[in-house]
């Protein structure tokens, strides 16, 4: 049987090359939060991960209601999954949102002009709308800002930080499963 804690580093590989490549299966997770006691469920893009201690990071606009709901209660979750290797792994997590810091404008100097232009939408995510729009600026549509331009979506711009307090992994395999938790730096089996 594989060792849990060579299952841990292979996936904690997998979440740190999902930051740069699409193809991974780890570059886009559901997150998970909570409005008004109801679940809320998205998927967002991963945007870096940090080890010690472990994070994970997206950013979204700061009118959207995931924002404001991390907010009102900076409890979520997290939860990647990879079809091919059939690897689960789910995260219970607090937030910090960065908007208008130090940290947002350096993830902010950091983002394409094509990516700056989903920041710049004239409604704020989830508004109702009478007829279709892309919520990017029309002049923008087939083009991407110019960076100065681009300027205008840094407003409605957040970079969120997810501090992970609890990991859980399951390998799903034929001859029996393997699952884990990782909690306060320890590592333990528990029943798939």
């Amino acid at each position: 049987m594989q060792n849990i804690k060579d299952i841990y580093d292979l996936e904690i590989n997998y979440l740190i090359e999902a930051v740069k490549h699409a193809s991974n299966p780890y570059h886009t997770f559901v997150l998970s939060t909570i409005n008004e006691n109801f679940p809320e469920t998205r998927t967002v893009v991963l945007r870096d991960v940090s080890i010690s201690p472990f994070k994970i990071y997206f950013n979204a606009d700061y009118r959207s209601n995931k924002v404001k709901e991390l907010i009102e209660n900076k409890n979520s979750s997290a939860l990647f999954y990879d079809k091919d290797r059939k690897v689960q792994v789910r995260m219970k997590c607090t937030a910090i949102i960065n908007f208008q810091n130090d940290i947002s404008l350096k993830k902010w100097k950091g983002t394409a002009l094509q990516s700056r232009k989903c920041y710049m939408g004239p409604y704020a995510p989830s508004t109702k709308l009478k007829d279709w729009h892309p919520n990017v600026p029309e002049e923008f549509i087939d083009s991407n800002p110019t960076l100065e331009k681009s300027q205008k979506g840094y407003d409605n711009f957040a970079h969120i930080e997810l501090t992970v307090l609890e990991l859980d992994i399951l390998k799903l395999r034929y001859n029996g499963h393997i699952r884990f938790k990782v909690e306060n730096e320890k590592i333990y089996h528990i029943s798939p």
